[in-house]
């Protein structure tokens, strides 16, 4: 018989079974309480909007066709074991730029006489040509009240900048909770009584594409979700920072996922190693799903004419269908793709029941056909990520129940399906990289090598 175990601990600095964790007092543990529902604005008091502006829902007559190259990013992280000379760390991890060598002895006087331990944890990013993005180290393996963390990044302005911080007040929100792997796969219904409903949802998303699904691997193998979670409050909305699936026989991490804010566009989820898992995230409004129709030419269906079947068929016309269709059952919720405010609700043609949502950096997602919305939703409403936002229906023109989706920078139709096109949205940009490499020592397994 299977037994499921859920802890919710303090955070630590090593990767440990359910069954024995430490106590730190970097993170205080607290009971799960569920999200408060939808932050309303109240100056919004109309829950639908005529169609008032035809640029809402123009589609545009080309697919965005302007995209960001996926930028070299490599990652190099660890716990240097200490020497005679702490300030060489950067050159026996492979950087060899004089000027950073200079400017990190310089910075770094004062700080390696706080080191805590046998080892230094360090986390280097490197863009094209080897060349350093960032670096983060921190004062010991062990994280407690006394834990900093310096980090080293390209300045805008030419040269080195360095920012320096203390590990409490960075994590005084955050908990970590314990989950058996098999019940966020499979059972994960089960999880609404320990994360907020949209975690739920976003969870079970993140471990289905960094895990290989392996059933047999699975039972064979303790397998653990280990996350750093913050509950949030009133003012703040819950978020998954971190996600690791460990090996508890073996205290080995399988694979991980950490959480990045960009405030001038949509927050996303890096692995490890830098690798984007956010272009999933844009296409998967539905738990269920398949499907039905993508890109391209539709024909426009007209009535019979019994006295010209021939005339008919030469005369047929098509349309662009921009947008993906996901057929599911009448009635499966729908749920919001990233964080955003309600631009719009209401029935709208041949969109039938319609939802557009605004998202950071001129993005907007589109959700027709509904055969309801989400009873407390409103325009102006702040959504999160994952949350049930409204249920497949088949209203306005539609031949029968499904979702049709669309994605749209600065009102044009993306795909965002077609491996041609690589938005700011699922990208490393070398301005996140500093907050990457300090994510990783902040909430990452520390290996001392």
């Amino acid at each position: 018989m299977f037994f499921s175990i859920f802890v919710v601990v303090p955070l630590t600095s090593s990767v440990v079974s359910a069954q024995n964790i430490p106590a730190s007092k970097a993170v205080q543990a607290k009971a799960v309480s569920k999200q408060k529902g939808i932050q309303v604005n109240q100056r919004q008091a109309n829950k639908t909007v005529k169609d008032t502006s035809a640029s809402l829902t123009d589609p545009g007559t080309e697919e965005y066709s302007q995209f960001d190259i996926a930028p070299d990013f490599r990652v190099s992280r660890g716990c240097m074991q200490r020497g005679f000379r702490d300030s060489r760390l950067p050159e026996r991890i492979g950087i060899e730029d004089p000027e950073f060598l200079d400017y990190f002895r310089n910075q770094t006087a004062r700080f390696f006489n706080t080191i805590q331990g046998s080892c230094i944890p360090y986390v280097a990013a490197f863009g094209k040509r080897n060349r350093l993005e960032s670096l983060s180290i921190m004062n010991g393996p062990t994280r407690n009240e006394k834990s900093q963390i310096l980090t080293f990044s390209m300045s805008s302005f030419g040269g080195y900048r360095v920012q320096e911080e203390n590990l409490v007040d960075q994590m005084q929100f955050w908990t970590e909770v314990l989950i058996p792997l098999q019940e966020v796969l499979y059972d994960p219904q089960r999880l609404g009584d320990k994360l907020p409903v949209e975690l739920v949802w976003e969870l079970n998303s993140i471990v289905k594409q960094i895990y290989p699904d392996d059933s047999g691997s699975i039972e064979s193998t303790p397998m653990q979700v280990r996350l750093i979670v913050d509950f949030g409050t009133r003012d703040r909305w819950a978020q998954i920072w971190a996600v690791e699936i460990l090996n508890t026989k073996t205290n080995q991490i399988v694979a991980d996922a950490f959480w990045l804010n960009r405030p001038e566009i949509s927050g996303s989820f890096f692995t490890s190693s830098g690798e984007s898992i956010e272009r999933t995230f844009w296409t998967n409004p539905l738990s269920y799903r398949r499907i039905s129709r993508g890109v391209g030419q539709v024909l426009i269906r007209s009535r019979p004419n019994p006295n010209n079947p021939q005339a008919q068929n030469k005369d047929r016309r098509y349309r662009t269908h921009m947008g993906i269709d996901y057929a599911a059952p009448t009635g499966t919720p729908v749920f919001s793709v990233a964080d955003g405010k309600v631009a719009y609700i209401g029935f709208n043609g041949a969109y039938g029941k319609l939802i557009i949502i605004d998202h950071p950096g001129n993005y907007r997602t589109y959700y027709a056909h509904l055969s309801n919305y989400n009873n407390e939703l409103m325009v102006g409403n702040d959504i999160r990520r994952g949350m049930e936002i409204g249920y497949v229906g088949s209203t306005g023109r539609s031949t029968g129940p499904h979702l049709h989706y669309e994605l749209r920078k600065n009102g044009i139709y993306v795909d965002p399906y077609n491996p041609k096109i690589q938005l700011d949205l699922w990208t490393m940009r070398p301005s996140d990289s500093g907050q990457f490499t300090k994510q990783l020592l902040l909430l990452g397994n520390i290996n001392p090598e």
